[in-house]
């Protein structure tokens, strides 16, 4: 499975689970977006020696990290809600425990492919927030929760230019809310952790630093401003899931990678959309979904 940061919707090169296509290096100097990951020997020569940057929805084909999405999730017990603040050089487990249940995973099923990616419950009634290329291929779209239940979904808004999009999940209450931070409150060095389904591994948190402010991304037809760069591990189907601070307050929406060489996986240089950002995009998507 591969997680992929897709913007723009799926074109018919795009379709087939097994392509891939590259974008041709930006003005900025910046490294190419590239979109599903077959083992093309073309690609390998495409980037060799250099650096891709990747979105981050995982696809499938049968790969053995998409199996896993689907046997793991009894593999741990659910984590409790808690209320702790800790501090930079505390405990991180009762903050993975506060945030791990308003994380979701994504998927999208189709005849043709399946794919996962992440996403945070923005109400108890299960309205999620992902990326806009988790859920931009045609396909049945569910969403499993951190116990492992899982349940049918559909797409109610979507913003391509800022790849966010709003999820309806179907017959929840009681999930828990994300609570977000305001971009004034991260600073470089600030510890944070990452939270999603990797490689479709669910339930995964990860912990780094914010290691830049006000990055971008260019994908060759639109650009992903004012990024938040961190260092804590992120990878292919974690796409959409939280990038949190140490109150648990999601300073930012994982949605990129990138690497090197021939390697798909982190190089601790991931890419998320910061807070502010994402609030201001959420509440006109709000506003999009009730005018329908």
């Amino acid at each position: 499975m591969t997680d992929l940061l897709s913007r723009p919707a799926l074109d018919d090169r795009t379709r087939d689970a097994g392509e891939r296509v590259a974008y041709d290096l930006p003005p900025t100097g910046l490294p190419p977006v590239m979109w599903n990951a077959p083992k093309d020997p073309r690609w390998k020569r495409r980037i060799a020696g250099g650096a891709a940057i990747l979105a981050l929805i995982a696809g499938g084909g049968g790969g053995g990290a998409f199996l896993a999405g689907h046997y793991l999730i009894d593999g741990g017990t659910p984590a409790s809600a808690a209320a702790a603040t800790i501090t930079e050089t505390g405990d991180l487990a009762p903050i993975v425990a506060k945030v791990q249940p308003s994380v979701v995973t994504v998927l999208v099923d189709s005849a043709r492919s399946s794919s996962l990616g992440s996403g945070v419950a923005l109400s108890a009634d299960g309205l999620i927030l992902t990326n806009n290329h988790v859920v931009a291929a045609d396909g049945t779209v569910s969403v499993r929760l951190s116990t492992g239940q899982t349940v049918p979904a559909r797409v109610i808004a979507t913003d391509a230019t800022h790849d966010l999009a709003l999820v309806q999940a179907t017959g929840l209450s009681g999930l828990t809310p994300v609570t977000f931070a305001t971009d004034d409150s991260v600073a470089v060095g600030d510890t944070v952790l990452a939270f999603g389904a990797p490689l479709g591994l669910e339930g995964t948190v990860t912990s780094g630093i914010v290691s830049a402010l006000d990055r971008s991304v260019d994908t060759g037809g639109e650009k992903l401003t004012g990024l938040l760069q961190t260092d804590a591990a992120i990878n292919q189907g974690n796409s959409g899931g939280a990038l949190v601070d140490t109150s648990g307050r999601v300073v930012g929406i994982n949605v990129a990678i990138a690497t090197s060489g021939e390697s798909t996986g982190s190089v601790g240089l991931g890419f998320a959309i910061p807070a502010d950002t994402v609030t201001a995009v959420v509440a006109q998507l709000q506003t999009q979904a009730q005018a329908r």
